[in-house]
This record gives C-alpha cells, structure tokens and sequence, in this order.
C-alpha cells in the first residue's frame, strides 16, 4: 500500500516521513485544524523537498480560485478537497485532485467508485480526528481506488492487507502533539503499511 503522512508542519517531520519511504506528504491549508499550515510556510518546506513525493494540499470549503493559488504558491502537487464540493468547482481546478469521502454508512464508501478517492470517517470537525471506519464496510468491495483514513495508526495498518487498499493517510496515529510527528510512529507506520 501507498503511504501518506498528512499534517505535516516541520521540514524535518517530511523527511524523516520521505526516508522511511512516504509516497505523499499532506499540507494542512485549512485554518480552523491545529495542523493549519500556511501556503508560504509549506512552499519553505516543499522546495527543499526531493522529487518523485506527491505533495498534497488539503483544502476544506474553499472555493477554486483559493485552491488554485494555494497550490500554485505553495508548489503543491495535488488537491484534497476535503468537503461536498459541487462538480462546478473541480471543473475550475488547475491541479489535480482528490475527493474526499466522509462516509456515516456503508454505502457511501461506493461514492466515486470509478475515481481513485480518499475515504475517511465522518466527523462534525474536518480530518485528523482519529475516529476509525467500520472494516466490515469494506468486505466484497474494490477497494483498489480507495485510500483509507482514520484511526490508523502502525498497529491497525497491519491488519489492512487483505482488502486492496491503493493507499493510506495517517496524521493523529503518528503524532507526539498537533502538527509534531513522533519518527518512530512514522517509520513503524509507514513500514507496516508497505510489507
């Protein structure tokens, strides 16, 4: 499975995450989270950042001209729209992009079920809440364009294998505090999540 580490703030939080063998780094571009980043504040990390990383900037009720920006200025690579945006918006967006699930019941983890996408936990508060998806959920399904989110952590991300996930996104799982990443967890995590 593909690993990303989202939440990133520190340029040493992104490369212990890239040395450990990360494939994406999530930026933060949503100022109610405690992970909140600045797009010029990303863009110092992201420049001295080595190629071949997805750089992904995760955008909650933002419209596409903000996105757009944000990414131009911060040097992002792809978009993760992390709310019910209406088709008008992605079909303004210049970068690609990603949509975000926030699944309440099974059914809805079948949204966008031709796209690769990311599906997530509901929760009233956007991302890195730590809540966990019923797995059951996933049982027959293909879930080889899904990316899972929440809860995990370097423990649970073991038990994943039999489903096909294309990838997972960890943030509160690898964390010392809000936005500090503890590199053990990181590395434990993205390890697991690749044997």
């Amino acid at each position: 499975m593909r690993a990303k580490i989202c939440g990133i703030t520190t340029y040493e939080d992104a490369m212990v995450a890239i040395e450990a063998g990360a494939d994406a780094l999530g930026f933060v571009f949503y100022e109610n989270s405690p992970r909140y980043i600045s797009p010029s504040d990303a863009r110092a990390i992201i420049k001295k950042l080595p190629p071949f990383v997805e750089k992904v900037a995760l955008f909650v009720n933002s419209d596409a001209q903000i996105i757009n920006s944000y990414c131009q200025e911060a040097g992002a690579t792809l978009a993760q729209i992390h709310f019910e945006a209406p088709d008008e918006l992605y079909e303004q967006l210049f970068v690609p992009h990603i949509k975000v699930i926030r699944a309440k019941k099974a059914d809805d983890i079948l949204k966008y079920s031709d796209e690769y996408r990311l599906v997530d936990a509901y929760c009233e508060s956007f991302g890195g809440s730590g809540k966990r998806l019923n797995l059951e959920w996933f049982d027959s399904v293909d879930c080889s364009k899904i990316i899972l989110a929440g809860g995990l952590d370097a423990q649970n991300v073991l038990s994943l294998k039999e489903y096909g996930f294309y990838g997972v996104d960890v943030s509160s799982g690898v964390e010392l505090s809000y936005g500090i990443k503890d590199a053990f967890k990181v590395r434990e995590f993205i390890k697991n999540a690749k044997q």
